[in-house]
């Protein structure tokens, strides 16, 4: 998928909204960013991954947003050894604070404007 191109919303999906603000600590960051490349690239090959995006906002707060196709692929990822090892470093080394909200979308609803259709 290009950087444009997107996957709708559906209905089952299991998103995961992570919330985290990383330590201030130069060495913990740079391991951190090593870590993620390694689990962010387990994730995209796991059955059911639909997609993941991190957003930062102004004040440093990080938001990650990922979407499994359903209930059992969204728990395959979640209880990977991997992605627990990668969890117990963030709590051990990476992380100031984190939250994790996770939900299965009961409604879904897409737009996508036409290239070069201006207007409502």
């Amino acid at each position: 998928m290009g950087p444009m191109e997107r996957t709708p919303p559906a209905v089952g999906q299991v998103v995961t909204v992570f919330r985290n603000r990383l330590r201030d600590d130069g060495a913990a960051r740079a391991a951190y960013g090593d870590e993620l490349a390694v689990v962010a690239a387990l994730a995209r090959t796991m059955p059911g991954f639909v997609e993941t995006k991190t957003f930062t906002a102004d004040d440093g707060e990080r938001a990650t947003v990922v979407t499994f196709a359903d209930e059992d692929s969204h728990r395959a990822w979640r209880d990977h050894p991997r992605h627990r090892e990668a969890q117990r470093h963030g709590v051990a080394d990476y992380y100031e604070t984190y939250s994790i909200a996770v939900g299965t979308t009961s409604y879904a609803s897409d737009l996508t404007r036409p290239a070069g259709r201006a207007g409502a």
